[in-house]
């Protein structure tokens, strides 16, 4: 459970909009994980018939919408250690090559010091 502290919860926790400094592959793609994780179990259980699943397709939309500024956040600290501006992180609203090039810029290892840096 270490890890969903460190590389969860201090993410929602201390960089809730915070898009200075750099976040590693590691931090992002583990954030990343337990994100869609939650994701996929919530809109699962919205799937189900009456009230209870209303109830949970409603926390499912309020859970995606209190994580998109922590997600932008954590994706420019993301492109920031691989040397890019999170600028663009526009990318995403080009179609199909846009989060093509998003997940290869995501991918990259880090590029040591560099401007982003604290």
């Amino acid at each position: 459970m270490e890890f969903l502290s460190t590389y969860y919860i201090d993410v929602i926790k201390n960089h809730y909009i915070d898009l200075s400094g750099r976040a590693t592959r590691k931090q992002y793609w583990l954030f990343f994980l337990v994100n869609f994780c939650l994701s996929l179990v919530l809109s699962l259980l919205g799937n189900i018939d009456g009230f209870i699943g209303t109830l949970f397709w409603l926390v499912y939309v309020l859970y995606c919408l209190a994580l998109i500024l922590p997600s932008l956040g954590i994706a420019a600290r993301r492109l920031h250690d691989a040397g890019f501006s999170a600028w663009w992180l526009l990318l995403i609203l080009v179609p199909i090559l846009g989060p093509i090039v998003l997940l290869v810029f995501y991918v990259l290892p880090s590029t040591g010091p560099n401007r982003f840096d604290k």
